[in-house]
């Protein structure tokens, strides 16, 4: 049985951890997968902000205004993207887009007919424009890059317009910062060149448990290699809204399943518990019923010899060990009947002015010492000390303490009685010099069953003394408590209400 339980102990064990270990790699994955939606969707706002500054960009008026405008006496400035396309036929097609940017200087004013320094609404700057383009005049600057490597005229015609984009008003990284910002994304911008030509957004996700990021690197003018270098730190705790109920339900499920498999082998414990006391009471009981049937049996023997029943002396002597042992086994079933009360309000109590040294000193007198202890005991409650009380269960409380004291000794034994009354009880002390109590031992012993380590199997008995003595305090409405020390002896305290 021993062995079964240990294994069971193991398998236990092994069980929770595993699953725990099961649980927490659910877990891991499931918060991996809400990482990398959160971090999707963080990707398309960031991609979203760079889009949205380009369009701001579109709008703001061009930077190289200034230094143009010296150079046509005040001109508008006009940049006109095209690219072309080559293909040349051999073994196989080869693809050479060329993107061309071009830069016109035009008055806005001439090509309008209005006066000089009459202010122009946009309406009228993009008429002018559209005329400056039909016009097609001679370019006042003009920039040509390689556009091949573009997988389709799409793309190519997106990476032109975003080169004159930049050559009208370059990429900032306060411009974007502000956008990001104003969008509740916390990020570090840089601007990157490169040294070739950078056609696609680049992105970096950085899946750590604690410290997740995801690096962003997305081109605004690809035929320069110029990109922009987004990073941005995840909040770990910014991913729980979105797990939170399954991370509940987990925890939840997970403490469930394991209070169970604690509850089971708890269980499985005290089964087996309660299987080792029952064959230790059923043995110590079968024990402690043979001596006083011992006894009966051979008084009764005695009693069918003719010369014994006719001496007087030795009848008188038959009959005594008759009624001691038949007192014995009424007292025995006595405490087995007021121990199986699941209240102490079942017990019987008749309550009488009971004179405390007289019932002690008639326990002194009747304790039997065993073969080999000395035993002394020192009476010294106040002669004239009356408590009210049950006089038979006070009589079993101060045996069972008496006899305790004999059994748990060494051969000299020695055992005081004190009494005195404070704050309305009755106080009752038994000091012994015996062998003391471990104070792993004390919380336990008014247990039932109950028999500390130094005790198994040096003394017999079955746990049931002290447990019918705190049962018959307890049903006087007192209390019961020891003190004790290995070696040197033990006290028991009993308070009685008067």
């Amino acid at each position: 049985m021993e062995k079964r339980i240990k294994a069971l102990y193991i398998i236990t064990i092994i069980a929770i951890i595993a699953f725990l270990a099961m649980q927490m790699f659910w877990l891991h994955g499931r918060y991996e997968h809400s990482l990398g939606e959160y971090e999707r969707g963080l990707s398309e706002r960031i991609s979203k902000c760079v889009d949205d500054y380009n369009t701001i960009r579109e709008k703001m008026s061009d930077t190289r205004a200034d230094s143009l405008k010296d150079k046509g006496n005040g001109a508008d400035v006009f940049s006109l993207p095209t690219f072309s396309l080559q293909q040349e036929y051999g073994d196989t097609v080869k693809t050479t887009r060329t993107a061309r940017i071009y830069t016109y200087l035009f008055s806005a004013h001439e090509l309008l007919g209005l006066e000089p320094g009459t202010p122009l609404t946009d309406e009228q700057k993009r008429k002018a424009a559209d005329l400056a383009q039909m016009q097609m005049a001679e370019p006042a600057d003009s920039a040509v890059f390689d556009a091949s490597g573009a997988r389709d005229e799409q793309e190519a015609w997106t990476a032109t317009n975003n080169l004159r984009l930049e050559r009208k008003c370059p990429f900032r990284t306060d411009g974007i910062d502000s956008l990001l910002r104003k969008n509740g994304i916390k990020a570090e911008t840089t601007l990157v060149q490169a040294d070739s030509t950078v056609w696609r957004t680049r992105t970096e996700d950085r899946l750590s448990l604690f410290a997740p990021s995801v690096t962003m690197t997305i081109p605004y003018s690809q035929l320069q290699g110029r990109s922009v270098r987004v990073e941005s730190r995840i909040n770990p705790l910014d991913i729980l809204p979105g797990i939170w109920r399954t991370l509940v339900i987990a925890l939840v499920v997970s403490g469930l399943l394991i209070v169970c498999l604690v509850l089971q082998f708890s269980t499985v414990l005290k089964l087996s518990r309660l299987d080792r006391l029952r064959n230790s009471f059923v043995t110590t009981m079968i024990h402690e019923l043979k001596r006083p049937l011992s006894t009966l049996k051979m008084c009764v023997s005695g009693l069918d010899n003719e010369r014994m029943v006719e001496d007087r002396e030795v009848r008188k002597e038959l009959l005594g060990e008759t009624r001691s042992a038949l007192d014995n086994l009424s007292a025995y079933f006595s405490r087995l009947r007021d121990i199986t009360f699941n209240d102490v309000e079942q017990i019987p109590l008749n309550i009488t002015g009971v004179n405390l040294y007289d019932l002690f000193d008639a326990v002194s007198s009747a304790t039997v010492a065993p073969s080999g202890k000395s035993v002394t005991i020192t009476n010294a409650i106040p002669p004239d000390m009356v408590v009210s009380a049950d006089s038979s269960h006070l009589q079993n409380i101060m045996v069972n303490l008496v006899e305790n004291a004999v059994k748990y000794s060494g051969p000299e034994v020695a055992i005081r009685a004190e009494a005195g009354e404070s704050e309305g009880y009755a106080e009752l002390r038994v000091i012994d010099n015996g062998d003391g109590i471990p104070q792993a031992d004390i919380r336990h012993i008014f247990k039932r069953f109950y028999r500390g380590n130094a005790s198994v199997g040096e003394h017999p008995g079955m746990g049931l003394g002290l447990t019918y003595v705190r049962l018959l305090v307890e049903a006087h409405g007192g209390e019961i408590s020891v003190e004790s020390t290995v070696g040197r002896g033990t006290c028991f305290t009993i308070k009685l209400p008067q």
